[in-house]
């Protein structure tokens, strides 16, 4: 019996050993890391800097793809389904908790599905609008969109997208719905923004900083506590009367559940020194946002925010009633 018993536990010690291997030598070749966004966009512009910064810690290339489609779950989809062996990653943004809800069919499950690597940083919102519009500031834009309902035209670039749970905060809040234009992704809504085909839509700073420093756009009011430094002109939102549009669009860093945890902490231990690149901190602070610190950019911190961020979230969409499927 104790022969048996030694002779399964050296069995089950060797089949582990290709899987403890792996994981020290990890990574030998190149990562993927999926951005469920276009090109071009905000989430994508964060994470190629991060893949940049990663790939210079980890001795091996991070390339990133764009799986962009429906609100940025096939992009999520593809990596929760994908081998859990650290080569597949997924850097996605608060829609990671809000498709929870948005989509009542989804094929992954956002806290059972993915480990968790840590979060990267949290972007402002701006709401902006076609440069001739009336309204001269946020009170005004509030007057004006409650009395124009019918006339007025809100872009977003499609269901999920930070644009589209920003609007649906903002009509919340208003107690005013609008018509709403959705794109398939931000480029294309902004430039129809700049062209005047709609009036007015909310935004990462990510890509509407230059807009707004330019004078393209009207800008509003910014969704952060306070005033950014790269446009100390932009009152806040709570500034303008909306003290519950205090928010940002988080961003966090995943790999498909199984993922060793040897590779998942080496992952998190290349976020954070990513983090602290100076380019990074550089290129972020010209987008109005900012690296998270070490503390956050951790597995137990990214997965809190999840739930945390689905219980907020969930009421808000169930009262709108707007699912995407």
């Amino acid at each position: 019996m104790k022969k048996l018993a030694a002779s399964l536990a050296l069995t089950a010690a060797m089949a582990l050993m290709p899987q403890m291997a792996g994981a020290q030598n990890y990574p030998e070749r190149t990562i993927s890391m999926i951005v469920p966004f276009s090109a071009g966009g905000p989430t994508d512009t964060v994470a190629r800097l991060v893949a940049e910064a990663m790939s210079r810690d980890l001795g091996q290339q991070v390339i990133v793809e764009n799986v962009g489609g429906a609100g940025g779950t096939v992009g999520a989809s593809r990596v929760a389904s994908a081998e859990a062996d650290g080569y597949t990653l997924l850097l996605h943004h608060i829609g990671m908790a809000t498709s929870a809800t948005l989509y009542r069919n989804l094929s992954y499950d956002p806290l059972g599905s993915f480990e968790y690597a840590g979060l990267v940083t949290e972007v402002p919102m701006t709401i902006i609008a076609r440069p001739d519009f009336p309204a001269e500031d946020l009170q005004g834009l509030i007057a004006y969109v409650k009395e124009n309902a019918d006339d007025v035209t809100y872009a977003n670039a499609g269901i999920g997208a930070a644009s589209h749970l920003c609007g649906m905060l903002f009509m919340s809040e208003i107690d005013t719905q609008l018509t709403t234009v959705p794109y398939q992704g931000t480029g294309p809504a902004m430039t129809d923004l700049l062209g005047g085909q709609v009036d007015f839509m909310c935004d990462q700073t990510t890509n509407t900083t230059s807009q707004i420093q330019a004078g393209a756009v009207k800008a509003y009011a910014v969704t952060s506590g306070e005033r950014l430094d790269q446009l100390p002109d932009l009152p806040t939102a709570a500034e303008g009367g909306l003290a519950s549009m205090q928010f940002g669009i988080w961003h966090g860093l995943y790999a498909p559940k199984g993922t060793d945890a040897a590779i998942v902490e080496r992952l998190s231990k290349s976020l954070q020194i990513a983090l602290k690149d100076q380019n990074v901190i550089d290129r972020f602070a010209s987008l109005a946002t900012t690296p998270e610190p070490e503390e956050n950019a951790t597995p137990a911190a990214l997965k809190a925010k999840v739930e945390s961020e689905i219980a907020r979230w969930r009421p808000l969409i169930e009262a709108a009633g707007v699912y995407a499927d």
